[in-house]
């Protein structure tokens, strides 16, 4: 477990070395989002209920938001059909031209799952290494503006919701890597003075 858990930050810490160097290389900005036309979006599809929590985020974003890119396991077909369920939504809610041109801009990529249900640790510590040297291209190849899930890049981390009092270990992880750290409850944020109440963001 202490392993799995170095290599996840081994893993973040890279992810915030492209960050650095691709903000170093533009100007600053208050707001990129406003500076750029688009924001390429790389969302980090779960499992389960985490799925649709990512889903129901995507889907309140603004036509701003695109390309947006779509990572999931290459054996998790519920999340893949969720995010296709996802994109015809998104094209049927489009009234204008050029809201339907931005919202038919997605892909999805495919990556070997860190671990499977009931996989034992000691394998799972072999599978994750696989699965992060596999991430890296990806990163490197679309350069995404933001990334939702674990993001010049922002890291934009959406604690869940069934999380009231406490963080769970991804969320105590990065919260001292992300941007902007949000919380659905107001008692993480009377614990967590860096993050972001604004209610529920998914329910």
């Amino acid at each position: 477990m202490i392993l799995y858990l170095i290599l996840f930050l081994l893993f973040v810490f890279f992810i915030r070395i492209i960050i650095t160097l691709k903000r170093v290389q533009c100007n600053n900005s208050n707001s990129f989002v406003a500076k750029k036309l688009s924001v390429k979006v790389m969302a980090i599809i779960g499992s389960g209920g985490h799925t649709s929590e990512i889903v129901q985020l995507i889907h309140s974003l603004s036509s701003a938001y695109y390309p947006r890119i779509y990572v999931i396991a290459s054996s998790d077909k519920m999340s893949q059909d969720k995010v296709l369920e996802l994109e015809q939504k998104l094209q049927a809610h489009a009234t204008q031209q050029h809201c339907k041109e931005h919202y038919q801009k997605f892909c999805i990529e495919k990556i070997p799952r860190s671990r499977e249900v009931h996989q034992s640790y000691i394998t799972t510590v072999i599978s994750t290494v696989y699965s992060i040297l596999y991430s890296f291209p990806l990163i490197l190849r679309h350069k995404p503006d933001m990334v939702i899930g674990v993001k010049k890049s922002t890291i934009v981390y959406v604690e869940s919701i069934c999380r009231v009092q406490t963080l769970s270990l991804s969320g105590q992880i990065l919260y001292h890597f992300s941007d902007y750290f949000f919380v659905q409850w107001p008692q993480l944020k009377a614990r967590y003075t860096r993050a972001i109440y604004l209610g529920l963001l998914v329910n």
